[in-house]
């Protein structure tokens, strides 16, 4: 399972990365404070420039913004149940939600897909 060290509660190191003004940061923020509502277990790290949300020190998802999207970023996605069909890739886990401006997501779908995640994380630890 990977694990990543340092991961704590609300990073003022993230705060500052949500907290820019442009609109693909933002579409990163209202899904990383979703991430971040999953549980009061929550915890966060910046890993490789980027929010990462963790249960412990395991990864269950993260936010990355590029020039024209924004990604929601899966650790275990491949195994993750997705109807809505939102999921990309072709890693052997790892799976994103490309999210581009002018092009609303399923929001219930993405939304499930993030508790998913984190459930998925809860479940793999426990069974450790």
């Amino acid at each position: 399972m990977l694990r990543f060290s340092g991961a704590g509660k609300q990073d003022p190191i993230i705060e500052e990365w949500l907290n820019k003004t442009d609109a693909l940061t933002a579409v990163a923020r209202t899904w990383f404070r979703r991430m971040r509502a999953c549980g009061e277990d929550v915890l966060e790290l910046m890993h490789d420039g980027h929010p990462i949300a963790c249960l412990e020190d395991a990864p269950f998802a993260y936010v990355n913004v590029f020039k024209s999207h924004t990604n929601v970023g899966f650790f275990y996605g491949a195994h993750l149940d997705d109807p809505a069909g939102l999921l990309e890739g072709t890693g052997k886990n790892m799976r994103h939600v490309k999210l581009t401006p002018g092009r609303e997501p399923d929001s219930a779908a993405l939304e499930n897909l993030i508790h998913a995640s984190y459930l998925d994380v809860k479940i793999r630890l426990r069974a450790e």
